[in-house]
């Protein structure tokens, strides 16, 4: 999966939290909505992102966790990348007292710099 591609399921991932956190805190009925929705959008993410391990059978601990490490790492990072521009734009919106913008508008707003290809470069 491309990184672009990564960056906007973490939107999605985090506006659809929101969604549901507003939901719930307006009493609105979530029962299709609800924490295990989201749950399911972070765990397709996860399934589509996380290549699958072979070990061989007579693999030390080591080996595993060196197999392990390897194939997991480039995925986990650019998940964790794209959650923390996600926090940074958030974070530096606050910072700047912008009460213009939602957090969603936010979002978007880096959801569009992400197809403009902004963040093209970069772990």
């Amino acid at each position: 999966m491309e990184r672009a591609e990564v960056l906007k399921r973490v939107i999605g991932i985090l506006t659809e939290a929101q969604d549901v956190r507003r939901a719930v805190e307006s009493g609105e009925d979530t029962a299709g909505d609800g924490p295990t929705a989201t749950a399911g959008v972070a765990t397709t993410l996860l399934n589509e992102m996380l290549p699958s391990i072979s070990v061989p059978a007579d693999a030390s601990p080591q080996q595993v966790a060196a197999l392990v490490a390897q194939a997991l790492g480039p995925a986990l990072h650019t998940m964790v990348s794209g959650f923390s521009l996600a926090f940074t734009s958030l974070a530096i919106a606050h910072d700047n007292g912008r009460t213009d913008l939602t957090s969603i508008e936010v979002l978007q707003e880096l959801a569009l710099e992400i197809e403009a290809g902004t963040y093209d470069e970069g772990p």
